[in-house]
């Protein structure tokens, strides 16, 4: 069975039964391109387009698949969101994880943030060493904000002007956690 293309703007979703699965290697090239078509979007993402890696996605699925969580959202066959839990690199944080979730452009608003979110707290919740999960969201990105604190994330620092954007206006950075169990 052939594998319907996504038109520009076109809502996978809307039809469709979202799949969560494990990142491979072969999505590389994909999660590249949705997260520079949303480091385009101002106060999205921290990076500007330029500063992703290409090299870096694959690297990334491959030492998470050992050492954290990256999973894939997709509707149709197509990727449309993605979501990483991945341990901070110092031995006296391990048990502290860091969140990242990216919603790709044009499929916002649709639960694939909610999807990721629970799939990546189920994950969490089974690894005795993840103790807690951090993120860090823009102060504009009010739709994540909510989603955070619905789960159960509280604010544990803000960041004022700590993100300049590439028109030279500047947002805050506002930290968020989440304790799962704690010895």
């Amino acid at each position: 069975m052939r594998s319907r293309e996504q038109r520009p703007g076109e809502n996978l979703t809307a039809a469709s039964t979202l799949r969560i699965r494990p990142a491979v290697e072969g999505d590389a090239a994909l999660l590249f391109q949705a997260e520079y078509q949303t480091s385009l979007i101002p106060g999205r993402l921290i990076s500007f387009p330029d500063e992703l890696d290409p090299a870096g996605f694959v690297a990334k699925i491959v030492w998470l698949r050992e050492h954290g969580c990256y999973l894939v959202a997709e509707a149709l066959g197509q990727p449309v969101g993605h979501a990483s839990l991945e341990p901070m690199p110092l031995r006296a944080m391990a048990h502290v994880f860091s969140l990242t979730i990216v919603v790709h452009p044009g499929q916002t608003g649709r639960g694939i943030g909610r999807a990721l979110m629970a799939a990546l707290l189920h994950w969490a919740e089974e690894q005795p060493h993840v103790e807690k999960l951090e993120l860090r969201v823009r102060e504009g990105n009010t739709e994540a904000l909510r989603l955070y604190q619905q789960f159960g994330f509280v604010e544990e620092g803000r960041f004022e002007k700590r993100i300049k954007l590439a028109d030279g206006s500047c947002l805050a950075d506002i930290s968020m956690a989440k304790i799962l169990h704690f010895p």
